[in-house]
Formats: structure tokens, C-alpha cells, sequence
């Protein structure tokens, strides 16, 4: 019988750590415990000419940050499998009377208990650890979108700044092409007798100057060629060169469409979940404070008397000193800390889209303004101190003149167009969507009012 009820509670021990085991499947087998989705196939490195879509589809798969938040989501995953497990059952031996003096030497007197036990979690503790560990498994959802938005728009600024380099290199061409032919024109001036050969060195300076550009201009576009291919992880641009509509500006929107699409926002959107999650922890902090129950049973085997015995116990906790009353405070706390935290990003992400707003509407402004007036002027400004200098009319300190203002202004407004970009990408980032959308779903509320 000793044997049989040794064997039986062994065996109990094991069937009981199976069902535990079972009672959940691993992350691998849920469909809900799939990681952010990842292409079977990596794409090639880019070649030849890139678009500002697939610059972004392969950081999607390649940038490093993405990659370790795909972890820290399957790591979520294992924390709320982690939280669903009941607690083992325990199998608990112990001998008496052993080893003693006269009638109780070695085994003959002893007394052998063997008896298994398992701890009852009262308080629905198991439940609210679930529930604490699942939604702390969304927020890092939450969190993996928004570090999605922030490398789109850091591969829509990289990608804007290789734009804005092509753009200064070709001006910085362009005006290396003007400062030969110019040097040129001079010479043969010069030559002539009709200037003083004071304006050959002064248009050699020039054309020197103009060198310097095109050499720090082309630095500068490789720099930023590497910055873009890092995006996805690349440690050089193998692309030859970014293709997008660089000079395409357009409207900023209204202040008050684009803070209702703060919505999408998915730094705002977490804290309704980081809520929920912290009011999950404090109930349960609370059903912490509850008492657990242990019931064991077992038998006991007396070997003097060659018999044996059923023996059945029961462990209760007495909460006199901890009632987990810090635990409690602490995520009382937490909640109300959570609440001010929201209330303060919902705060800082107007403010910032608010200025973003203004930044882009600033920089349409100055885009507008340099497209239909200083830039027209200018050039015709250079064009008629060329002619007047071709004609005597002129000397050629004020085709310099007009030269350099003409380029100064192309630079500005590289610079403004670059501004107007980099504005753009950050307010899609706030709102969460590209400014199309918002622009389409405006235009559409319009038209349903008019009707």
C-alpha cells in the first residue's frame, strides 16, 4: 500500500504539472502572439534611382530600432503567457524518529510523511495578473507604432535632405558653368583693351570660389546619401540618385483640422490603454492584500508499527502586518500619475503641432513668394546686367553683383522649400497620417455640409 500510494501521488505531481502547462498554448501557436509582421524576404539593396516609397518600405524591414521593438513585443507576449501560469504544486517529504538512540536506531522507529500540496489563489489574482500583463502587452503595440512613425519621418527627412543636396549641387553647377563662361568673356575683354585686366583676376577668383562650392556641395550630397541608406541599416548609398517632386509645396492646413486628427496619434492614443493598465494594477495590488490558501494531503507511514496513515493539512495566512497596504498606494498613485501624464502629452503634442502648423505655413509663405516674385526678378536682374555688360553698359563688379544675388536667393529658397518639407513630415507625424488625408477628409465634411 506504502508503494502504491507513493506511486499514485507521483504520478499526481506530474499530471497536475501537465494540465498546468496546457492550460495556455505558447506565443507560437496564437495568432494573437504574432510579432510585428516581417517580409519572409528581405528586399535587395536599392539601386539606380529611389523613391521616397521605397526608401521607407525598406527601413520598414531593415531599421534596427524596428527590429527591437519586434523583440520587446514578442518579449510582452511571453510576460502575459508568463502571468496566465498557475503555481506549481508542491510535493513535500519528511521523516521522524531517525537515526535516534535504543529502539529508534537507523529506520525501525521511523516516521515518514509524504504529502502534496498545492497553493489556491484566492481574489481572481491570476485573472488580474492577465489582464495587467495583456494590456501591458498593448501598450507596447502602441509603443511600436509610434517608433514606426518616428523612423518614417526620420527616412522622410533623410530622404528631403538628399533632394535639397542634389538641388545645391546642380546650383552650385550651374554656377560654375556661368563663372567659366564669365572668366572667359572677361579674357576676351581684357584682350580687347575694353576692361582692365584686373577683372580677369577678379573673375579667376570667382570661378576658384565657385570650385570650392561645387566640391563642398558634392561632400555634402554624400553625406547625406549615407544618412538615408543608414535608415535601413546600410552601410553605404548603393542608390545612384532620389527621384521625388522636391518643388511641390502646398497649403498649410487649418489649425483646428489638424488637431482633431490628433487622434491618430498613437502617443496620445496609449495613455487611454496606460490607464486602463494601471487601474488593472491596482486591482490588483488590492486582491493582493487577499489571503492564498494551501491545502496538502498525503500519507504518513509508520514503520515500528509496519502502518499507515492519511494525513490532510491546510495553511492559511494571517494578515495581521501586511495587507499589502504600500503595494495599494503605490498603484493609486501610478493611476493618478498616468492621468496628469496624459493630460500634460495631450498639452506638449498641441503646443509642438501648433508650431509645426506655423512652421510649414511659414515656409509655404516664403516658397510662394520666392517662386512668383524674388526669384523672377532676380534672374531678370542677372540677365539684363550680362546684356548691359556685353554692351559697354556695364562693368563687371555689378554682374557679380547681380550674379550673386540671383544665387544667394536660389540658395534661400532651396533652403525654404527644404524647411517646408521637414515642417510637412513633422506634422504628418503628429497627426499620425499623411496631410492628403486630412485634406480629403476636410474637403469631403465640406462638401456633405453644403449639400
Amino acid at each position: 500500500m506504502y508503494r502504491t500510494v507513493i506511486a499514485f501521488l507521483l504520478s499526481a505531481t506530474l499530471v497536475a504539472g501537465g494540465c498546468r502547462t496546457a492550460d495556455r498554448r505558447w506565443p507560437d501557436d496564437s495568432p494573437a502572439a504574432a510579432s510585428p509582421a516581417r517580409p519572409a524576404e528581405e528586399p535587395p539593396p536599392p539601386t539606380g534611382v529611389i523613391t521616397l516609397p521605397d526608401a521607407a518600405t525598406l527601413a520598414m524591414t531593415r531599421h534596427p530600432q524596428l527590429r527591437v521593438f519586434a523583440l520587446e513585443m514578442q518579449a510582452a507576449q511571453a510576460r502575459t503567457l508568463q502571468a496566465g501560469l498557475r503555481p506549481n504544486p508542491e510535493l513535500g517529504i519528511e521523516i521522524e524518529s531517525l537515526a535516534g538512540g535504543s529502539e529508534r536506531r537507523g529506520l525501525d522507529a521511523a516516521e515518514t510523511t509524504i504529502q502534496l500540496g498545492q497553493l489556491i489563489e484566492l481574489g481572481g489574482k491570476r485573472d488580474k495578473r492577465v489582464r495587467v500583463a495583456s494590456l501591458a502587452q498593448e501598450l507596447a503595440a502602441w509603443d511600436y507604432e509610434s517608433k514606426r512613425l518616428n523612423v518614417l519621418r526620420e527616412v522622410a527627412d533623410a530622404f528631403v535632405e538628399v533632394l535639397a543636396a542634389q538641388e545645391r549641387l546642380s546650383l552650385a553647377s550651374q554656377l560654375n558653368v556661368l563663372a567659366q563662361q564669365a572668366r572667359s568673356a572677361v579674357e576676351q575683354r581684357v584682350k580687347a583693351g575694353k576692361d582692365s585686366p584686373v577683372e580677369s583676376l577678379r573673375a579667376g577668383v570667382v570661378l576658384s570660389q565657385s570650385r570650392i562650392e561645387v566640391r563642398r556641395a558634392t561632400s555634402a550630397l554624400a553625406a547625406a546619401r549615407l544618412k538615408l541608406a543608414a535608415t535601413w541599416g546600410a552601410g553605404e548609398a548603393t542608390f545612384e540618385a532620389a527621384a521625388g517632386d522636391f518643388q511641390h509645396v502646398e497649403p498649410a492646413p487649418a489649425l483646428d483640422a489638424a488637431r482633431e486628427a490628433l487622434t491618430a496619434n498613437p502617443d496620445l492614443a496609449r495613455w487611454a490603454v496606460e490607464q486602463r493598465q494601471r487601474r488593472a494594477a491596482l486591482d490588483l495590488a488590492k486582491a493582493q492584500a487577499k489571503v492564498d490558501v494551501t491545502i496538502a494531503g498525503g500519507v504518513q507511514r509508520y514503520e515500528e508499527s509496519d502502518d499507515s496513515a492519511f494525513v490532510v493539512g491546510l495553511a492559511v495566512p494571517i494578515p495581521i502586518f501586511n495587507r499589502n497596504q504600500g503595494g495599494i498606494r503605490e498603484a493609486t498613485a501610478n493611476l493618478a500619475k498616468a492621468r496628469q501624464e496624459s493630460d500634460a502629452a495631450h498639452v506638449e503634442t498641441f503646443i509642438a503641432l501648433s508650431a509645426a502648423i506655423n512652421a510649414l505655413a511659414a515656409a509655404y509663405d516664403e516658397v510662394h513668394v520666392s517662386q512668383s516674385d524674388v526669384l523672377p526678378l532676380a534672374e531678370q536682374a542677372f540677365e539684363a546686367a550680362q546684356q548691359g555688360y556685353r554692351q559697354g553698359k556695364f562693368d563687371y563688379l555689378y554682374v557679380l553683383d547681380t550674379q550673386r544675388t540671383l544665387f544667394e536667393t536660389k540658395a534661400t529658397y532651396i533652403d525654404a522649400v527644404e524647411a517646408y518639407h521637414r515642417a510637412r513630415n513633422e506634422v504628418e507625424r503628429l497627426i499620425g497620417r499623411p496631410l492628403d488625408v486630412l485634406r480629403n477628409v476636410t474637403s469631403g465634411d465640406t462638401e456633405g455640409m453644403g449639400q
